[in-house]
């Protein structure tokens, strides 16, 4: 079927209107274990300095620099000092005092001798090697200084974040919670895989695929599996999901044809309204709101490539909105495409490719149900809609995935 370019929606439109429907999660307060993946809503400042006391960087022997002129050089051991020691200690001139990894600076020690240098004696210490004042020593404050945001709101909490929030003391923390997706695919010839297939059917791949996809761009995915076309069935399937939804995401059921239970299920609601979209892959989508919290829902195309391509450019974009994270279309890098390639007058094409330094190779397979294409790509080539032909070696923006 042949569509003019006016009755196709901008790309870009198309982003716009559902990111002036999408709001931020309300920020909640969680526990320090349960913050991986969120996004902080505060600004997270230093309490106190970081280290909050000079301590040694290794083992050793905390002396005065001076007194190493010469080496070697003997001196007695007057101190012995273990991390967490809790009696302030001190040293003076000729004297040195043992010490462990992460233990308070002795008053008066302006240096740290490695063990490595020495004989490692214990009532006194021979030091083969000189060093310089400061050598071996964590000065207090030299990695944060009191009242330091360590950490500002908008930063997405990973590991090395959960790290420095405990590291500065704190149990819990303001965040947007990870969004919460429900996943349905629709079509009774979908088959669970790991079942015998029978005859007309194929193995579901949308749900497993695009729950993987929401888990890689930061939210929580739960999977519905695959309903028939049946719209009261899609619509009970709905209902359940919602308790449970930030978002939810479906797959098939919005074409043109007879049974689209999803198109028939949400039409007479009045808040999801289905579109043609400029675009090549994923040209028939919806989205909307449903149910009584106003719950996002992105009606995507069922053909797996039309799908995954219709969730890198909509709904990841939500998703980051929904977290408090700057949202747009992917950004682009721009590289060599190594074949000559055609685009459909008036929509804008996202061919599969592979990108390799600053060469991109299309696939061969470029139907939008062809999976194998998809699963060997790592890019989208971007061809403007006005744009039908593009020569071998012309340079195209490239999407990475």
């Amino acid at each position: 079927m042949r569509h003019s370019p006016s009755d196709l929606k901008p790309v870009d439109r198309h982003l716009a209107d559902i990111l002036a429907t999408v709001r931020p999660l309300a920020p909640l307060e969680l526990d320090l274990e349960r913050a991986l993946g969120a996004v902080l809503a505060e600004d997270v400042t230093a309490p106190v300095d970081l280290p909050p006391f000079a301590n040694s960087a290794m083992d050793g022997y905390a002396v005065v620099a001076a007194d190493l002129a010469g080496a070697p050089v003997t001196l007695p051991v007057t101190e012995d000092v273990a991390a967490g020691d809790s009696v302030p200690r001190a040293i003076g001139p000729g004297l040195a005092a043992r010490i462990m990894t992460g233990a308070p600076l002795p008053a008066g020690a302006d240096a740290v001798v490695p063990v490595e240098y020495t004989d490692g004696g214990t009532a006194q210490v021979v030091i083969h090697k000189q060093v310089e004042p400061g050598a071996a020593i964590r000065r207090a404050g030299e990695d944060v200084r009191v009242g330091d945001v360590v950490l500002p709101a908008g930063t997405r909490i990973g590991a090395a974040q959960i790290g420095m929030l405990a590291g500065v003391g704190r149990r819990r923390v303001t965040v947007r919670p990870v969004p919460r997706v429900a996943v349905i695919s629709t079509g009774t010839e979908l088959a669970e895989p790991g079942t015998p297939l029978g005859y007309g059917q194929i193995w579901e791949s949308n749900s497993f695929m695009l729950a993987a996809a929401v888990r890689e761009a930061g939210g929580e995915a739960f999977r519905a599996g695959a309903v028939t076309d049946d719209p009261r069935v899609f619509m009970e399937t709905l209902d359940a999901q919602l308790v449970r939804a930030d978002a939810v995401i479906t797959s098939g059921g919005v074409s043109m044809g007879a049974y689209e239970p999803v198109k028939e299920g949400l039409s007479p609601l009045g808040t999801v309204r289905f579109e043609k979209v400029a675009m090549q892959p994923g040209m028939p989508q919806g989205f909307g709101v449903v149910g009584d919290d106003q719950i996002p829902i992105f009606t995507l195309p069922g053909n797996p490539v039309s799908s995954y391509v219709s969730f890198v450019l909509f709904v990841r974009p939500a998703l980051r909105q929904m977290q408090g994270l700057p949202a747009s279309l992917p950004g682009t890098v721009r590289a060599v495409c190594s074949s000559r390639l055609r685009s459909p007058q008036g929509r804008r094409s996202y061919l599969r490719a592979v990108l390799t330094g600053d060469t991109v190779t299309p696939a061969r397979g470029q139907g939008s149900h062809q999976l194998a294409a998809l699963a060997a790509a790592d890019a989208l080539i971007v061809i403007p809609e006005d744009v039908t032909e593009i020569p071998e070696g012309t340079t195209v923006e490239v999407i990475r995935l």
